[in-house]
Order: structure tokens, then sequence, then C-alpha cells
């Protein structure tokens, strides 16, 4: 016999649950448990519940102690008793269900033949097909649905199985199926890797495969769905967010770390179902623990409810004959990486190796042989035991749901493939392989088809007349259409157009007063809300720092969103900036926690599609931690083509002055700029973000006919919070280079002597201003101001002109704007910003001119702003001293000229700094 884990320190806390040890002899208890055993057998397990329920309250009342439950027996959640009956007809479910883990198989399959090998993977929706299609035949709603359909996160990895099915409802034809992964070659019919809604507009809703993202996009969008109810907005009451994630996945922070909001908001309307297959991608996810009793501390812990289905209905009359609890302890004891190995091996081998732990459990399966052992099915499995776990689900009111389903990786795939460490990374049979899951599947497809070419082994459709396919279409239409589906005529929504007199604030300017950026922005929000057609559909998301924004300005009247209220007597009641939530609120504040909003974010702005609501997420947080800790959300907001502003606040990397290393953002918005769904900004001033604003509303929500393309953005724009005069808009000011990412906020006025450009964005452009006066007032140097709005925005413009050309290559080739505006401007080039000096080197390629970058390079520090903008040398001396410099090089003024400058401004003396105001808040 192979030895395997069986003693009972092996559990490591992740057996069954602890008792009050006693003594075996002791006849009082032995009564209590035969009356007990008495209630269950007459009165069955669900009065059994409620007697034990009644005796705990009891107990309580008494102060009895009792033990401290986070983890159940090792068996299904649901009994056998309390099964609902199947309501589906399982004899035609199952004949489709195995055409379609044979047609997913062969996509994967076909897409390996030598010339294309692009990959796949076969065994993730083998092992899940049935807790797929328990829910595609019974509870999936689609977006016809009387009440507005369901939201289905599928797992990434199990996308061939609903090609496959998609391909049997006749919404995917064959050459579609061996267009997979191949999506330029292949195009029109190339079908995307997995989940991905950019790629693929009209089929997938949410994307998925980056791993811990579909867990917490999951919770948000259930939140989602209250909040446009509690708002008013839509009724949501009867939708439900489905998701479905791997053991492995459920490592992910991501995957853990929201689950206390859906219970502290009661989100009953979300199930999470995770498939146990106690496999991640090389090997056992708790090889020496058990992955389904961890899971289901965490999720009790957090609130919600825990079903367990683990065993299929082949167990029950074994665990009822399991008098002495011998089979429970077996399964309680016995560890997933031996789970793993009894699928990979025979049911002799089980025989001894997991019922042989026993004389007891030995002697209850001596009547079976070792093919019915094998047999015995894991929950996940079974149509019964599935059902019977959705059902109760959605039938749970007041906390969400999360099914634990214990499956076998590779599930009916041979045992080449099923339950081994590697069936991740497998991707095709052989012909011995094929034949073998042709005979499992029933498919009617001979050996000579295979033999002549086994990556051209056909897929199988009966034929849209057959009793299976009016079966299956019949229950789509029942539950309202097709799954997985997106409508595109949702992305054509439009809003109202946003009236002037909401920009009439940015407009002004700050008159005598100084303002930070911040609290422009801040002014321009709140009349955004005011707007009527728009206001109510305004989303602002702040994780933990309204009150750093400015924002708590709104809680008074916006309030914050909570669905249940506000139901404590608030220490700041008195104050006119209370802290006040209602289940109305419009303001989502998710707490320290980035993840959460960048979730949030992601929910709201696709509402548009999901619900056919257009919303306007609007996220402000400090920029540090934007691209830095939550890009990854981002690039998955894109590829579900998430609208939205994203306003990275307190940005710069010496404009947060006191805090630090961490929280001096230098890099943000170049780490934007690598996400091609963004558009990046770095205003100077009010007036531009209120033009850029507008132009973002109107992108994604007014009448045009730029297409989706342009419809489907998100805007990242930086403010500051440093103080300044915010300067009135010129009445000549250049929209179209606001747009477009410079326009000219100073000219040169000298007439004579030598000339330069000055670049600048953001916070540094006063400072260049400043560069500019000493350049004249000192130097005689002749400059001009440009307020660089986006360096991004330019590049990306450049870099299509240059693709135009080999796409195009008869046209005449067109010039990048930045050309247009900068080419023919005289003398050098000076480009600073508050960030890395990557940012404005973005245009150097594209300028002839001589071109000199000062950048905030390396990690910040706290210090006064001169004096750190003074170290980096991005201030205005620094500029002034580069300036000559440049000009000194090109032999316009003699040599000695900057460097007596830079030893009149002290440059390399951070005390000497200047460029800068005291002041605002970090």
């Amino acid at each position: 016999m192979t030895a395997l884990s069986s003693q009972p320190g092996a559990r490591t806390g992740a057996g069954s649950t602890s008792a009050i040890p006693r003594d075996l002899a002791d006849e009082e208890v032995d009564e209590w448990l035969e009356s007990w055993e008495g209630l269950v057998n007459e009165r069955g397990t669900l009065r059994a519940s409620e007697i034990m329920e009644a005796l705990r309250r009891r107990a309580s009342t008494h102060s009895v102690s009792q033990p401290k439950v986070t983890t159940t027996d090792y068996v299904n959640t649901i009994p056998a008793d309390q099964e609902p009956e199947y309501p589906g007809d399982e004899r035609i479910e199952r004949k489709y269900r195995k055409w379609l883990r044979w047609n997913a198989a062969m996509l994967v399959h076909r897409a390996q033949r030598p010339e294309i090998s692009v990959g796949g993977h076969i065994s993730t929706y083998a092992g899940a097909a049935t807790l797929y299609e328990i829910g595609f035949n019974n509870f999936f709603r689609g977006q016809d649905h009387p009440g507005g359909g369901d939201q289905v996160f599928f797992q990434g990895h199990a996308s061939p199985g609903m090609y496959s099915r998609a391909f049997l409802e006749g919404r995917l034809s064959a050459e579609q199926l061996d267009g997979f992964r191949q999506e330029a070659s292949k195009a029109p019919n190339g079908l995307s890797s997995y989940p991905h809604p950019r790629l693929m507009p009209e089929f997938w809703q949410f994307p998925t495969v980056s791993m811990g993202l579909g867990p917490i996009n999951a919770i948000y969008q259930a939140q989602m769905n209250r909040y446009l109810h509690n708002r008013g907005i839509k009724d949501t009451a009867d939708q439900r967010v489905w998701a479905f994630l791997g053991d492995g996945e459920m490592d992910e922070p991501e995957s853990r770390g929201a689950l206390q909001l859906a219970a502290n908001e009661g989100l009953d309307n979300l199930t999470f179902v995770v498939n146990c297959n106690l496999q991640r991608l090389d090997g056992p996810v708790r090889g020496n623990g058990k992955i389904v009793q961890e899971l289901e501390a965490v999720f009790t812990g957090a609130g919600w409810n825990v079903i367990k289905v683990l065993w299929g209905r082949e167990w029950d009359s074994l665990l009822a004959a399991d008098r002495t609890g011998e089979l429970v302890r077996i399964m309680n004891e016995t560890l997933d990486g031996d789970y793993q190995t009894f699928k990979a091996e025979s049911g002799g081998f089980i025989r001894d190796n997991f019922f042989g732990r026993s004389p007891v459990t030995k002697g209850l399966v001596e009547h079976l042989s070792d093919d019915q052992i094998w047999n015995l099915k894991r929950g996940g499995h079974d149509y019964h035991k599935v059902y019977a776990a959705y059902q109760h689900a959605v039938n749970t009111a007041g906390k969400p749901t999360v099914v634990l389903v214990q499956t076998v990786k590779g599930y009916g795939l041979g045992t080449s493939f099923e339950s081994r460490n590697a069936t991740h990374q497998m991707k095709k049979f052989t012909a011995a392989d094929i034949k073998v899951f042709r005979d499992r599947m029933d498919i009617p497809i001979t050996d000579k088809v295979i033999d002549e070419d086994p990556y051209a082994v056909p897929y199988y459709h009966p034929g849209f007349e057959s009793e299976e396919i009016e079966y299956m279409l019949e229950k789509r239409r029942e539950l309202g259409g097709f799954l997985p589906n997106r409508k595109p005529e949702r992305s054509r929504a439009t809003l109202p157009a946003v009236s002037d007199k909401a920009f009439s604030q940015t407009k002004k300017g700050s008159g005598q007063q100084q303002a930070a950026t911040t609290m422009a922005f801040v002014r321009l929000l709140k009349d955004l809300m005011r707007e009527k057609g728009i206001g109510q559909r305004i989303v602002p998301i702040i994780p933990d720092e309204a009150r750093t924004f400015g924002i708590d300005a709104f809680f008074p009247t916006a309030k914050i969103y909570n669905p249940n209220g506000q139901n404590y007597l608030a220490v700041d009641r008195e104050l006119f900036l209370s802290y006040k939530e209602a289940a109305s609120g419009q303001l989502l504040h998710v707490g320290i926690n980035e993840a959460g909003a960048a979730a949030g974010f992601t929910a709201a702005g696709s509402a548009y599609s999901t619900h056919g609501e257009p919303m306007i997420p609007i996220y402000v947080f400090y920029s540090m931690f934007g691209f830095q800790r939550t890009g990854d959300a981002f690039w998955a907001a894109a590829d579900q083509m998430t609208r939205g502003f994203i306003i990275g606040a307190t940005a710069g990397r010496t404009t947060l002055t006191g805090e630090g290393l961490q929280h001096a953002d230098g890099h943000s918005p170049v780490l934007a700029a690598t996400n091609p769904a963004m558009r990046i900004y770095d205003p100077a001033f009010g007036y531009e973000i209120g033009h850029i604003m507008r132009d973002g509303l109107h992108r994604m929500y007014g009448e045009h006919d730029l297409g989706d393309d342009a419809r489907n953005v998100m805007y990242y724009i930086t403010v500051y919070n440093e103080p300044m005069l915010q300067p009135p808009e010129p009445e000549d000011v250049d929209v179209d280079g606001i747009l477009r990412g410079i326009h000219r906020v100073a000219e040169a006025t000298l007439g004579s002597g030598p000339k330069a450009q000055l670049l600048a964005s953001g916070v540094a452009v006063p400072w260049a201003l400043e560069a500019r006066s000493i350049l004249a007032q000192e130097w005689g140097i002749d400059a001009a101001v440009w307020s660089v709005t986006s360096w991004a925005e330019l590049r990306r413009d450049a870099l299509a002109c240059e693709a135009e050309k080999l796409e195009n290559f008869e046209a005449e080739p067109r010039v990048p704007y930045v050309s247009q505006r900068l080419g023919a401007e005289p003398g050098p080039i000076v480009a600073t910003s508050d960030f890395e000096s990557t940012q404005p080197d973005l245009l150097r390629p594209f300028l002839k001119q001589d071109f000199a970058t000062l950048g905030a390079d390396g990690f910040g520090f706290s210090d006064t702003r001169a004096a750190a903008r003074r170290h980096f040398k991005i201030d205005a001396h620094s500029m002034v001293v580069r300036t000559l410099q440049l000009l000194a090089d090109r032999g316009e003024i003699e040599r000695w000229v900057p460097v007596e400058a830079a030893k009149r401004y002290r440059l390399n003396d951070v005390n000497a700094g200047t460029s800068g105001a005291a002041g605002g808040d970090s």
C-alpha cells in the first residue's frame, strides 16, 4: 500500500470541527445522542437544524460555552433530504454537455496544429462544465429578461467552453472556432483567448483572466447594482451577479480583500462559485492542507453564507450508512494532495488508500467494484448537488453566498489529463487520447477520421432540429436570451450637453485669492453635480481622503452612499460639513481601499453597457496610488470599455511637501500613458481642466459620430495641492491646443536677441513663467512659455503620423501637431514638469530644435517645495541656466554666461531655491 498522509496531526487546522472531549463510556451522553439520531431520522435534517439553533440560543442565555466554529465537516452543506427536485431533463442536458466538452477541447486542440500552436486551456472547462450548465439551464438571466438580466463573471481559462456553447446555439460558426487566438490572421472570424470585451464587443461583458480582479470587480458590480437601485436610477432588484473563480485564484489579495464589503452591505444579489479542483497552474493549491476548509473559514468570518458541494449523490448512501462517523473523519483528515492523487489513480487504489484507512470504511465499500469506487463523483459533477446549492444561494436573504464546489480538473478527458499537475499546460491530444475522449463523450466520429489528421478532428453539432438543441435554446429563451452577451447599441447612449454655466467658475480664475488646481477641479465638480441631465449620473469615488481634496463639502448635500443609512449619532453632527451617510447617497466613499475604488470605478463606468444607464464615475485619489498600485485594474477597466475620469490629486514629486518618498508621485502620467484607453492630461490652470472635462463628457456621451473607440475612453487628469493665483481664461484661448496637448500661455515679447521656448506642464508652468521673466530681465533672452497639457497625447499623435506613413505610403504624410506648433519656433527648447524626465522627453524625437529635459528623477523626499525643486534642478533658475547653456552651445551667447548664472543663483544649493509656494493640505 502506498503511504499517504492519514495522521490527524497533518490536518494543520483544516480538518473536522473541534468538539469538547468526553468519556466514551458516558451513558447520559449516549442517551442524548440516541435521542438526537431519532429526531434526525423521524423529522429530517431541517427540523434538526431548527432544534439545534434553539438550543444554541438557550445555551447562550445561560452562559454555556460553545465551540467556536469557523469550519464544518468535510461534507456537503445541504443534506440529501433537503435537496430540491431537479427541474430539468438531466438525460438531455447530460447529452449536450458532452458535446460542449468535446467542442471546447477540439477548439483548443485544433489551434495546436504545428503551423499555428497558439495555446489554450482544455482542462479548466472540462472540470467546470456542470457548474456552468446548471447556471445556463436554470439560473443565469439574459439581458432580455424582464428583470434586467444577470451579470456573470466567467472564469477566464474556461472561455473555450463558452465558445463551444455559442457554437451549439448558432452564435458562432466552426470557422470562428478555428480562429481561436488568431484575431488578426483570421479576421473577422478570430476569437480572443479569454473574456475580452474590447476585442469581442458583442460577446464578452467582463474581463476576468487577470486573476483576482474578477472577485473584487464582481463585489463592486453587485454594489453598483444596489447603488443604482437605491438612488432611483434603475430597478435592479431582480438582478444577480455570479462570479466563477478558481481556488488557486483565491490566493490573490484582491480575491479576499473586499469580502467584508459584500457582507457589510448585505449583498444577497451576489454569488461566488469557487471551482475547487484543488489545483493551481503548477500543482496543488494546498497539498498539505484543505483549501475548501480554509476558504470556508475565511468567508464565514467575513460574514458570508457558505455552501459546500463536495460529494456526488453516489456518496449519499455511504454517508447514511456511516453510523460511527469514520467516513467523515477520514474525509476531514485526508489532505488535498491525496484527493488529487486519488482521481489520477484507480478504484482499487482508492479502496486501499482512502477507504482502507479504517476497517469500518473499508467495510462500507465491500459491495462496490473498483470501477464503482472510481466513479464516486465529486460534488461539482453532480447536477442535483450543484442545483441545490445554487437554489439555496438565490433564496438566501441578507448576505452574499459562496458555493465551494469540489471538482476534478480535466474531468472526462482521460487519464492523461485528469487531476494531473501539468494538465493546465496541456494543450493537445494524441490520436489515442482523442479516441478515448470520443468514446466517453459519445461523439459519432470514426477512427478513420481521427487517424487521417488528428489536428483536423471535426467539431460536433447534431443540427438545430435535434431535440437537445431545441431544448437548450428554449431554456435560454425562458431565461431572457444568450450569455455571455454584450449589446453594442448601448454604447451609443447619449446624455445632454453640459451648459456653459457649469464651466463659468473655471473660466473666471481665482482673482486675488490663491487656489490649487485641486480646488478648481472640486468647484467644477460641484457645478457639474448640479447640472440637469447629468448631475445625478455623476459618481464621485473617494478612498477615505475627501477632506484632503476638499470634497467633504459634498457630505451634507450629496451624502455618502450606505445602503443601511446612518444609524448612529455622528460625532460631528453640529458641524456644517458633517459626515452624512444615506441609502440614496451619491458619493462612493470606499475607505482606505484603492483596489476597491478602481473596481467601483469600473462598475460605474461600464453601467452604460451592463445596465443601459450611462454613469460618470469621477475617482479622486492620491496620484501616487493610482497606476503604480492599481494599474492592472485600470487595464481591465480599459478592456471592459469603462468610461470616466480618474483624478490624480496631490500630484507631482515635489508638490506634496511633507509626505516623503512613497507619496511623492513622479511617474503616474508616464505609467498611465501605457494604457491605450487613457487620455492623460497634466493641466496647469482651472480653465484648462474645464475644457478637458467638457471634452471628455462629449466624447463619452455626446452627440457625435466618432465611433465607439472615441467613446470608450478614460481621462487621467493630474491636479495639485499647491496654491497659486488661477488666471482667468484668455479671450483668445486656444481650446484646440489645450485638448490636443499644447498651447502658448506667454509670447516672446522682446522682439530682438536670442530666442528660446520653455515647455512646462501642471504646477511647473508658474516657474516656467518665472524663468521667462528672469531670462528677459537679467540676460536679454526672449522666451515664450507653452503649457503642455498632455505630453502623452502629443506623442501619440506623432507616433500615429509615423504609423500612417507605413499604412498609406503613397499619401502625403501628415505633420504631427507638436511639430505644427513648435517646428518653426526659434531657439532651443527646455522642457520641465514635476515628474520624471521621461515625461517631457516623450516629445524629443519629433522636434528639430536643441532639446533639454529637466525632470524629478529618482525617489522623492520630505522638504520644502523650493528646496526639493532645486535639488532635482527643475525650478525656474535651473530652467534659466539650462536655456543659457543651450544658447551658448549654439554660439548665440558667450560661454561664461551660463557659468556666471549658475554661480549667481547658487544652483547646487538647495537652500537657494525659490520656486514654489508654501501651504496646501497634504
